[in-house]
């Protein structure tokens, strides 16, 4: 489970805004600028403990959604940038010869991957109206302040 700690920020329905607290080994990490790249940051999760605005919360998010979500990020145009640069490879190479074929891959992969990420941004907003990705609020640590 990919843990954080915050402090609820809003609360809108069973959705709270929570302010990620850093913790103390952030400060050592060469990572943190790309992790905690601002100052303060919020995340939205679910509230099913009826967590109250200025409490201190531990937000979960699963491992298998983490896994997910990076797949369909990563992967898919990955996967499209690859895909399409191989089969406009193969035409270019069997109608037009050798000579700018890879141009063509090239144009053609980049092309097939901007294609995927508008299907990913049409993917993400469906699914952000669902909550199978939101992560959950599962201990309050602290009383309200």
């Amino acid at each position: 489970m990919i843990e954080e700690e915050g402090i609820v920020a809003e609360i809108e329905g069973n959705i709270a805004k929570v302010a990620i607290v850093k913790k103390s080994g952030c400060e050592q990490c060469a990572a943190a600028g790309v992790c905690h790249p601002g100052g303060e940051e919020f995340m939205e999760a679910l509230n099913p403990l009826s967590a109250k605005k200025g409490q201190k919360v531990k937000v979960v998010v699963a491992p298998q959604v983490y896994l997910k979500a990076s797949i369909i990020l990563y992967g898919i145009p990955m996967a499209a940038l690859v895909a399409g640069a191989i089969i406009a490879k193969n035409i270019t190479m069997r109608y037009a010869g050798e000579p700018h074929s890879d141009l063509w891959a090239f144009i053609a992969g980049v092309i097939c991957m901007v294609v995927s990420f508008f299907f990913i941004r049409v993917y993400n907003n469906r699914v952000e109206k669902t909550q199978i990705y939101k992560p959950v609020i599962i201990e309050i640590l602290s009383p309200k302040e």
